[in-house]
């Protein structure tokens, strides 16, 4: 059983920039693939940003170039740095530990609203 305690949410300016953080109850190096997810009322889940065991990073079209996702091994931590938000960017997101099985936070809501 993986715990994972998400922060960092909150309301900002179009063009700003928000920094989210994913807290693991276990090593994260034990953890196959560690992802954030975002969920927009109405629309399915989504994936957004991945870091796999051995570093290799994945983002979703849409936010590349914007979005950076990094670990902490020593901290168990996985942050989700987002730039340049856009409206299109509000929703809740979820951080995500996949091991065979899939863990879930509890999600932290992201709202960019002039």
């Amino acid at each position: 059983q993986v715990q994972l305690v998400e922060s960092g949410g909150g309301t900002v300016q179009p063009g700003g920039s928000l920094r989210l953080s994913c807290v693991a109850s276990q090593n994260i190096s034990d953890i196959y693939q560690m992802s954030w997810f975002r969920q927009a009322p109405g629309n399915q889940r989504e994936l957004v940003a991945a870091i796999f065991r051995g570093g290799t990073t994945h983002y979703a079209r849409v936010v590349e170039g914007r979005f950076t996702i990094s670990r902490d091994l020593a901290k168990n931590t996985v942050t989700l740095q987002m730039n340049n938000l856009k409206p299109d960017d509000t929703a809740v997101y979820y951080c995500n530990g996949h091991t065979g099985f899939d863990y879930w936070g509890q999600g932290t809501q992201v709202t960019v609203s002039l």
